[in-house]
């Protein structure tokens, strides 16, 4: 299996159906799901027939995957994965960015070293011309990641919540970092 890239502490890899129980561990942790479904438990069969086929799916203009599975480099422990797929299928203009890690690798630093490595990777080799990531705004762990990866607020918004949960009525807030931004602070 092929690394689609490698910093001083991590491995991002491409999912296989192997990570499954990675996949469920990392997904029924209250507090990790806390800010995306209000902390409730996900099933095996949700990881099977949505979770997993949503990770493993490839993007035309990339030729390639939009999540990646993270794994401590020196250990080889699974920590979560990243999100960077292009918002449309057939360009490369625009990317999300996104993260979930397991508990044991929060106040470490990873999610900062593994957003600022794909932002790198996105406007050196992959032609991205703006990351956006957005986050529910009283999650201020994830907030203060974009922040420190680079990126900048440009809007609170109230999203359409199926169910409401826990600081959602506060609403969601997007960040931005645009190529030539980048290009400016190197």
């Amino acid at each position: 299996m092929t690394n689609f890239l490698e910093t001083d502490r991590l491995v991002l890899r491409a999912f296989t159906a192997a990570d499954t129980d990675h996949l469920l561990a990392l997904d029924n942790d209250p507090e990790v799901m806390r800010f995306i479904n209000g902390g409730r438990p996900t099933s095996r069969q949700a990881i099977e027939t949505r979770t997993l086929p949503r990770l493993l799916h490839e993007y035309p203009c990339w030729e390639s995957h939009g999540y990646w599975a993270v794994q401590e480099k020196t250990t080889g422990t699974f920590l979560g994965w990243f999100e960077f797929r292009p918002l449309q299928e057939q360009s490369t203009a625009v990317v999300e960015l996104g993260y979930r890690l397991n508990q044991a690798a929060w106040g470490r630093g990873y999610a900062t070293e593994g957003a600022r490595a794909l932002i790198h990777k996105g406007f050196t080799d992959l032609e991205v011309e703006r990351v956006t990531a957005n986050t529910m705004a009283v999650n201020t762990r994830s907030r203060r990641v974009m922040e420190k990866s680079g990126l900048s607020l440009v809007r609170n918004f109230t999203g359409d919540w199926p169910e409401a949960i826990e600081g959602s009525e506060q609403g969601e807030v997007e960040y931005e970092l645009t190529r030539t931004e980048w290009e400016q602070t190197r």
